[in-house]
C-alpha cells in the first residue's frame, strides 16, 4: 500500500505550513490521498501523486466530504466496489 521516502505537495494542493509526507507511514500516505483528492487542480496533479491500486486499498480509510466521495465513486465504481471487501476485512 505505501511506499518509501517521502512527499512535499505543490502549494496549490497543500498550502498549509511546509509538511513532507512520509509514504511508509500509513497515517501521513491516507493524508496525503485525502488532500491531493479534494486538493487537484488538474488530471496531472491526480496523476503525479495517486496510484490506482493503492487508492483502491485505501478508500474506505480516507476522510472525504460526502459528495466528493460519492463523485469518485461514480466515476470510478471499482472504489466501491473494493471498499466492500476492505471493510469487510
Amino acid at each position: 500500500m505505501t511506499g518509501a521516502g517521502g512527499v512535499t505537495l505543490p502549494r496549490h494542493i497543500d498550502w498549509g505550513p511546509h509538511y513532507i509526507y512520509d509514504l511508509a507511514d500509513e497515517a501521513d500516505f491516507r493524508l496525503m490521498y485525502e488532500r491531493v483528492i479534494r486538493e487537484a487542480q488538474t488530471r496531472d496533479d491526480l496523476n503525479a501523486y495517486l496510484h490506482a491500486t493503492s487508492l483502491r486499498q485505501v478508500w474506505q480509510q480516507l476522510f472525504l466530504p460526502l459528495p466528493v466521495r460519492t463523485a469518485w465513486e461514480v466515476r470510478f465504481p471499482e472504489l466501491r466496489e473494493s471498499g466492500t471487501t476492505t471493510a469487510a476485512a
